[in-house]
């Protein structure tokens, strides 16, 4: 059983909220889910949509095809009714969109008349239709019921009560009238955690132990903000919506350096005034976590849309030279892992690091069994105040074998804490000599670089051991790049490998997978954007150099049959 749900509507006719509540009832009573959806960059206006894909086993990305259409709009109806399955439906209210489409797919359902007639008023039409969907399928109400409960706590009893009534009427209609309705039958099972991939990288954040957050709300980030506001009060963090980016990255590197885990979050326009700021953690060694959701460019692009177009400036942004850990997490649990070893590498070593996602990973939700918070908090990194105040002398940026100095707390220690945007000498003060300069930077770069390198993971292989064709995926392609694969034909040896952990790139040493490019006969690289920018880091990094690429920079994630084709043509 494999059943994809596409509502559309107009911003403002609450299309999230009919997506989200769906993706609940199902999640809840044991399906696998993944939900996308696709919106325009409006408060008011315009043309969205939300897609769900419920299934009896584990899915990781949209498929292009739909059976149940839920038309708020005449636009869905026309733009989307190719899209439908053979067996698919549409289900629309004439009445809202004041015409009446003839045909054995169409199931006219009176939203607005079985809301105003359930007393619950014509704001409830959207429960109807919520009602009503879940009555094409066969699905019980009950778990909708617990939702609603849930949802309207703050209303009086009356409100639930009506609102139980809208979505039964919706319920019981499309039972009535719906003779092609014929979805297999569903029945609950065990519930699963529904995740998206801001809150993910929130609830990485703060089980790392985040302490404090700043930034300036830009799309596709500006979720992370929220989901750590969210839990501020209970973990005792401290968020800060600043004036703009460059406030931000700033603000988060003072309370940083003060002595508290500190994160930033923005896109490629918000991180392109970071970049100076990010120098100056490089120089002062100050660590920060920086999340980075892409969005179409150049300049504002399409803000509401996807890409993965900023790898290349995120690995060289700042001026000078200096170590970084880009990770770019491929689905939910992902994003909680990676976030938090951002975290840790940052405060270990005293660096930046990049948590690199994108709206297509942002605003999608996937059902997880669980997700696994044992090591995800950081130790304390910094100095010891007992132990600095026994040091005769204590120098912020002395020189040490592995190059990470002892970090003391500004004003918690009887020594100074002192640091520098000028190069400076062991002690933080300025300096203009060559020799110690030199020291300096051999010290920040070349003394940590080889331990970082140690740290990073290996690349996630799937598919088969001995494969003609590997198929590379970074980040959130993740998803659709494993479906593809186990969707080519039998008789084909073919695997995938996924990056998630970017730069430094790993090492050979836990997978060979150097040796197991080099052995297959075909490489195909699919990314998110115009250049093949990953493609390019490994030939850059590693020597190697991918057969062919599969690229799409129109704005849109890939779609599972899409891909599909694609691959069955080059392999």
């Amino acid at each position: 059983m494999d059943y994809t749900i596409k509502i559309g509507g107009q911003a403002g006719q609450g299309i999230q909220t009919i997506g989200d509540v769906l993706a609940k009832v199902f999640s809840r009573s044991g399906y696998h889910v993944f939900t996308d959806q696709d919106y325009e960059s409006r408060v008011r206006g315009g043309h969205n949509f939300y897609r769900i894909r419920l299934s009896d086993t584990h899915v990781y990305a949209p498929r292009a095809s739909v059976d149940i259409l839920a038309a708020f709009d005449r636009e869905s109806i026309a733009d989307y009714g190719k899209e439908l399955a053979g067996s698919g439906i549409i289900v629309y209210d004439s009445s809202m969109l004041g015409e009446r489409y003839e045909g054995p797919q169409m199931l006219d359902v009176p939203f607005t008349a079985l809301a105003a007639e359930s007393g619950a008023g014509r704001i409830a039409a959207n429960t109807v239709a919520i009602g009503a969907i879940l009555g094409m399928l066969g699905f019980p109400l009950e778990p909708l019921f617990d939702i609603l409960k849930d949802g309207l706590k703050r209303k009086d009893n009356e409100t639930l009560e009506n609102n139980r009534k809208a979505a039964g009427a919706g319920y019981e209609y499309s039972v009535q009238n719906c003779t092609r309705c014929e979805f297999e039958a569903l029945s609950a099972g065990e519930p699963k955690m529904l995740v998206g991939g801001n809150e993910a990288i929130g609830f990485g954040a703060v089980a790392a132990g985040c302490k404090f957050y700043a930034a300036y709300p830009m799309t596709p980030s500006t979720g992370i903000m929220l989901f750590v506001a969210g839990k501020a009060k209970d973990y005792g963090i401290i968020v800060e919506q600043a004036e703009d980016e460059i406030a931000a990255i700033n603000m988060a590197l003072g309370a940083s350096f003060a002595g508290v885990p500190s994160m930033t979050g923005t896109s490629g326009g918000g991180f392109a005034l970071m970049t100076e700021g990010l120098s100056l953690a490089a120089m002062t060694e100050t660590p920060i976590v920086v999340a980075l959701a892409q969005r179409p460019g150049p300049a504002t692009g399409l803000p509401t849309r996807t890409e993965q177009g900023d790898l290349m400036m995120v690995l060289h942004a700042g001026h000078g030279e200096f170590p970084r850990v880009i990770f770019a997490p491929g689905d939910p649990g992902q994003a909680v892992r990676l976030t938090a070893k951002a975290f840790n590498m940052a405060l270990k070593y005293q660096i930046p690091a990049f948590v690199l996602t994108d709206q297509y990973l942002a605003d999608t939700r996937w059902t997880l069994d669980s997700i696994q918070i044992e090591g995800l908090t950081v130790p304390n990194y910094r100095a010891g105040n007992e132990r600095l105040d026994t040091m005769e002398q204590y120098k912020r940026h002395a020189f040490t074998p592995d190059g990470v100095s002892l970090f003391g707390m500004p004003g918690k220690t009887r020594h100074l804490v002192v640091t520098d945007s000028d190069e400076h000498n062991e002690a933080g003060h300025l300096i203009e000599d060559s020799l110690t300069r030199k020291k300096m930077v051999e010290k920040r770069l070349f003394l940590k670089l080889e331990d970082i390198r140690k740290e990073i993971g290996p690349p996630i292989l799937l598919g088969h051991g001995s494969p003609d064709t590997v198929l590379i995926s970074w980040g959130s392609t993740y998803g659709v790049v494993r479906e593809a694969m186990e969707a080519m034909p039998a008789g084909k040896k073919v695997a995938m490998l996924h990056f998630s952990e970017l730069y430094p790139l790993p090492g050979n040493e836990r997978l060979d997978y150097l040796a197991l490019l080099r052995g297959a006969g075909r490489t195909v690289c699919v990314e998110n954007n115009a250049t093949g920018q990953f493609a390019g880091l490994m030939r850059t990094e590693c020597g190697h150099e991918v057969s062919d690429s599969v690229l799409r920079y129109d704005g849109r994630p890939f779609m599972v049959e899409e891909l599909v084709e694609e691959l069955r043509g080059r392999i």
